[in-house]
């Protein structure tokens, strides 16, 4: 049971791995498009109580999407639904994700967001470690690594 755990997180690590990569080259995108990288310099030098402000903002504009995704599945559009959730999940990991890297520090010097931060962080890093060492892992982590390249390569054609 423990190793089909562990294979199940195993591929749930990579998959998240992946979106991660997605997300983040799609936010660079989108800073330079609409031409964001003066508030991202500004988020950084802001004071702890204005990041905990704009670390608050992407939960608010995801959160109508949630409700509306909810409402769908509750009225039997089940795909629609589903869909607009995983853009939602999507869109607010891109957004929240985006803004704690720009506020950490300043986020972090709240007590207990530090310790929220510390605990969590050091609870995937263990998790992280036992789930690496699986053969399904690296198995994808390979599977991974050549789809990336075969992609670079298609694109720099």
């Amino acid at each position: 049971m423990k190793k089909i755990l562990f294979a199940l997180l195993a591929i749930f690590l990579i998959i998240e791995e992946w979106l991660w990569d997605i997300l983040n080259a799609i936010g660079h995108t989108l800073i330079r498009w609409l031409h964001l990288q003066r508030l991202e310099r500004w988020l950084t030098q802001t004071s702890p109580s204005t990041a905990l402000i704009a670390f608050l903002i992407p939960l608010l504009v995801v959160t109508p999407i949630n409700l509306a995704a909810f409402w769908m599945l509750a009225h039997g559009l089940l795909l629609q639904g589903v869909l607009l959730e995983i853009g939602a999940k999507m869109i607010g990991t891109l957004l929240v994700a985006r803004v704690f890297a720009l506020t950490k520090p300043q986020l972090l010097t709240y007590r207990y967001i530090n310790w929220l931060y510390t605990t969590i962080t050091d609870w995937l890093r263990w998790a992280h470690q036992r789930i690496i060492e699986t053969a399904v892992y690296r198995f994808s982590k390979r599977l991974k690594n050549e789809v990336k390249a075969r992609f670079a390569a298609w694109f720099k054609h």
